[in-house]
């Protein structure tokens, strides 16, 4: 009794913050439907936090707590449920397998990439009903037909795919995001492309001033001005997107908080300005209303040109309510903002919630609030009557501060995601931040309005070097060996642990809060000191990657630069991806490759891997198998292949996916989870068949 009695005490105290937790029990319900695997586990999870909810209502007592646990297991009931209905009744499913077609085809919408020198299309498949009801192709620019566009109708060949599930555990599940996006399938446009009824639809805006943007700035620069004022990245090369990566400036190039709140201020300052020009406004108009009124207009314009994005709605939302909140004279930029723009975009998106986008941006904005909030902080960086040189030390201050929460906060979200984090990028953004808010957004707005009447060049010319500086930085810092950490995947359930430590640190006030740290510090050490996985299998089996004593190699060296990329960042290795065939304890011909490997504990492991399409007579392959500990084809292996631990071939990976595998500990973890039920996943059709003479 005495610990509800202290719990009560305190959660008396905390009152003020209790409804902060609101977005986080709903979230609870959401990540607990993405967790669990099948109807069943989720109904069981809905019946469960339903009877919590009724044991909490039935409880003697009218104390918070009682309240807090009734209101929570309600809204993770409620979470789930949102969730499973929207999978249900709006997601796409996917393709079943490859296949090969000639289709016909409405496009339904067309968006350029020239960095990667192609055009990314949506279409509606016409009088196809095997085939998704929309997909997306890659058509090369040099294939592009004239008369393509929004409407048109046109005629192609293609193999589609269904949308890649990760390529091994922890990378990027494309699968997922394209079934709540509505795409069931991917592939790309063979020529020729015959156009059958020509576009008669005006490319929309955001299209055009995409176009107008590249048109006229020149180099690199390009793609940031495009980015910068559409929020589509299409132009940007993959170096310089590396360099605002690494750099911990990529938060510029996604339309967020720091777009929308210049776009909107700039709005109500010139409404301000024109308005205070006429004496009967000045006196008599509720001036501050009517610009909010403007600036909320211009929000939301701004907003719908350049996507409507997670992070661009959370920021205009947010916008919304400050200037609401200005409007009635309250201190609207509080915790209480940001958790009412959480709860919104989780109602209309709760897919969102998984999703690097909505954890990065809702906690960099909590982490900047949590910190304004502290008496202290607020106390060093209250505006003072002081001279410019200590108002400019002061301003440094608590921007460098302001960075350095943010990069903690952000840290464990980028390694589970990424595998990367940022380390100066607290550095990067004192020069970046006020240079793109304050210099290239005003003449990036300037060289568009006087485009109107074709004075715009020497704006463009302006905007164009001063993106070439903040490149610049961006690739100054990136350079540094200290730019970024680096890790293996982290485990999602090591994940769920920092995510509550972190929320418990930022959403309290008292002392108590601290002990939130601990989970943090700890969940952040595991994954530093972690060992990388010594193996690495991707889902068709075509690609391995080994850990060596000098690196990592991988075992098609022709493999491209996605699955490098991948590879890498799984096993959290920053370098070049060297052959396996070039060890020197590898023994390796056209068709094999057998691999000695050695773990921390000293135990020699033996791998044989199949390298190409040939087929190997059984004579020559079985005495191989029986050798090996571990065997890796991406074919079907025959039963006579038996290897002493484990057998990876594509009957395998159907089930799995890709693999990543720790030898001294004897850890294999997979992609796809047995019996995950979850509608983005394409099941395996693979039929038994007898075993083979050959492989």
């Amino acid at each position: 009794m005495l610990i509800f009695s202290a719990l009560e005490t305190w959660l008396e105290t905390e009152r003020e913050q209790v409804g902060l937790w609101a977005p986080v029990g709903l979230g609870a319900g959401i990540v607990a439907w993405f967790w669990l695997l099948d109807p069943a586990q989720w109904l069981a999870f809905c019946c469960f936090a339903l009877g919590v909810a009724a044991l909490a209502a039935l409880s003697p007592g009218s104390g918070r707590l009682r309240h807090i646990v009734m209101a929570g297991a309600l809204l993770a009931t409620i979470g789930c449920l949102l969730i499973w209905g929207k999978a249900t009744l709006l997601g796409q499913p996917p393709l079943g397998r490859a296949t090969f077609v000639e289709m016909t085809a409405e496009v339904r919408s067309v968006r350029p990439v020239p960095a990667r020198n192609m055009v990314r299309a949506m279409l509606r498949p016409i009088d196809a009903p095997g085939l998704p009801v929309t997909v997306r192709v890659n058509i090369p620019s040099e294939d592009v037909p004239k008369g393509l566009g929004e409407g048109a109708v046109i005629r192609f060949r293609t193999r589609l795919m269904p949308p890649a599930p990760p390529g091994v555990p922890g990378a990027y599940d494309f699968a997922a995001r394209a079934y709540f996006q509505g795409i069931g399938a991917t592939g790309k446009a063979l020529r020729p492309i015959r156009v059958l009824a020509p576009t008669r639809e005006t490319p929309p805006l955001r299209a055009r001033l995409f176009a107008h943007i590249v048109d006229q700035v020149e180099g690199p620069a390009e793609g940031i001005a495009a980015a910068l004022a559409t929020g589509d990245q299409g132009a940007i090369s993959d170096a310089d997107a590396e360099a605002m990566r690494r750099s911990g400036l990529a938060h510029l190039l996604s339309i967020s908080g720091l777009h929308v709140t210049a776009v909107i201020g700039a709005a109500i300052f010139l409404l301000m300005r024109v308005m205070a020009l006429s004496r009967r406004a000045a006196l008599d108009w509720p001036l501050m209303l009517i610009a909010a009124g403007g600036g909320a207009l211009v929000g939301i314009g701004y907003t719908w040109l350049t996507g409507a994005e997670v992070p661009t709605v959370r920021s205009c939302i947010a916008a919304l309510l400050v200037l609401g909140g200005l409007a009635l004279g309250r201190d609207a930029i509080t915790l209480r903002l940001v958790a009412t723009g959480a709860l919104i975009v989780l109602f209309f998106w709760p897919e969102s919630l998984v999703g690097p986008s909505f954890q990065m941006s809702f906690a960099a904005v909590t982490a900047i609030v949590a910190l304004a909030e502290h008496p202290r902080f607020r106390a060093f960086a209250a505006a003072r009557e002081e001279n410019w040189s200590w108002k400019l030390t002061r301003a440094l201050a608590v921007t460098l501060a302001t960075g350095l929460v943010v990069e903690l906060a952000l840290m464990p979200i980028a390694l589970f995601h990424f595998h990367k984090a940022g380390l100066l990028g607290a550095f990067a953004n004192l020069i970046a931040i006020p240079l793109t808010t304050f210099v290239v957004m005003p003449l990036e707005v300037l060289a568009l309005l006087f485009d109107l009447i074709g004075l715009g060049a020497p704006f463009w010319w302006l905007t164009g070097h001063a993106l070439d500086l903040l490149l610049a930085v961006a690739h100054g810092v990136a350079a540094s060996p200290f730019a970024t950490l680096l890790a293996p995947a982290m485990r999602p359930g090591l994940f769920a642990l920092v995510i509550v430590g972190l929320l418990w640190c930022l959403l309290w006030r008292t002392r108590w809060r601290w002990l939130g740290l601990p989970p943090v510090l700890v969940g952040v050490a595991l994954v530093l000191v972690a060992a990388p996985p010594d193996l690495l299998v991707t889902g068709d089996g075509r690609h391995v990657a080994v850990r060596s004593g000098s690196g990592m190699a991988i075992l098609r060296d022709r493999a491209g630069d996605y699955v490098r990329d991948t590879l890498s960042e799984s096993a959290g290795y920053e370098g070049d991806l060297s052959a396996i065939a070039d060890l020197p304890m590898a023994r390796c011909s056209t068709d094999l490759c057998a691999l000695d490997m050695h773990d921390p504990a000293g135990r020699t492991w033996r791998l044989l891997l199949t390298r190409s399409d040939m087929l190997i007579d059984r004579p020559a392959f079985a005495p191989a198998c029986a050798r090996a500990d571990i065997v890796i084809s991406d074919r079907r292996l025959p039963l006579w292949c038996r290897p002493r631990w484990l057998g990876i071939d594509r009957q395998l990976l159907a089930r799995t996916g890709g693999l990543s595998i720790s030898l001294e500990e004897g850890e294999v973890h997979t992609v796809h989870r047995p019996g995950d039920a979850h509608p983005w996943i394409v099941k395996s059709r693979m039929r038994k068949r007898r075993p083979s003479r050959q492989l």
